[in-house]
């Protein structure tokens, strides 16, 4: 298991940055290979995401020199959701079964962390976000079904949404680490506008449910210099604390949002306003 190191940016040296050197910095192309665990470690917040596809065999979750422990959970929590064919993931050798949807919360402490597809031949694509912990809290299988779904938006402003809630305090518990899923209804493309930031938390976006041809604009900077970065079907992008959290599509698509830092209150953003931004 091999990670993708990035380090931390200051805005006033992110502000410097061509395309070229965003997407460097703060995007991942591809967290999905087939047979492969892609895996990214931010120093932002110190959070590891991106995906497990296996294929034949089974991928596993290891510690080591960059996370100084001996196993990939000894201080870490673990969130996954599943956005492929059905698989399974095995705790200390105990398979939880996830179908396309589910999402599982493991617990600091956990000894082994493995993935298996179903079937091999039509893989399941587990996404995972992990943080450190201070706490083992008890893992927690959740199903689409049982994650809290929150409708924000309005047809005319274009941002019909649901947000399941997943990882979060009205589900399970958890140290730091808020993760969950936000579908778009047909014909909305902003996943929220006016944008915000919360200087309290980071974030990380998956985007999937991707046409080929349809592109998100994610929007990133400060909010009297907004920059963007152009995302295609299942990448991901690191938002920090203080760049604006907002995006907008060419057509459908969802995504996965992870969020680590000082608190676990979803509301605790601050608000902009349209004349705000530049």
């Amino acid at each position: 298991m091999e990670l993708d190191m990035r380090y931390g940016n200051h805005p006033e040296d992110v502000r410097r940055y061509d395309t070229a050197g965003l997407r460097e910095h703060f995007l991942v192309e591809k967290p999905f290979s087939p047979g492969e665990l892609e895996l990214t470690y931010t120093h932002v917040d110190r959070v590891i995401f991106g995906g497990a596809m296996p294929a034949a065999g089974r991928l596993e979750l290891v510690g080591g020199k960059e996370l100084g422990t001996e196993r990939f959970l000894d201080r870490r929590e673990l969130g996954v959701i599943n956005i492929g064919a059905p698989g399974r993931i095995l705790l200390d050798g105990k398979p939880v079964e996830l179908a396309k949807g589910d999402g599982i919360y493991v617990g600091m402490g956990t000894a082994s962390v493995a993935f298996e597809s179903a079937d091999p031949a039509d893989p399941a694509k587990f996404y995972i976000v992990s943080a450190p912990a201070h706490q083992a809290f008890p893992t927690v299988k959740i199903e689409r079904s049982k994650a809290n779904p929150r409708k924000l938006g309005a047809p005319e402003s274009c941002n019909v949404r649901t947000i399941y809630q997943y990882v979060h305090p009205a589900v399970c518990k958890s140290c730091q680490l808020v993760m969950g899923m936000t579908e778009l209804e047909p014909g909305s493309v902003w996943n929220t506008w006016p944008p915000h930031t919360h200087e309290r938390r980071m974030e990380v976006y998956l985007y999937f449910n991707m046409a080929p041809a349809t592109r998100v604009f994610h929007m990133h900077g400060r909010p009297d210099e907004t920059r963007h970065i152009v995302m295609a079907n299942e990448q991901a992008v690191i938002s920090p604390s203080w760049s604006i959290h907002s995006g907008v599509g060419t057509g459908a698509y969802t995504f996965i949002w992870a969020m680590a830092g000082e608190n676990q209150n979803f509301d605790d953003m601050d608000n902009l306003a349209s004349p705000d931004i530049r």
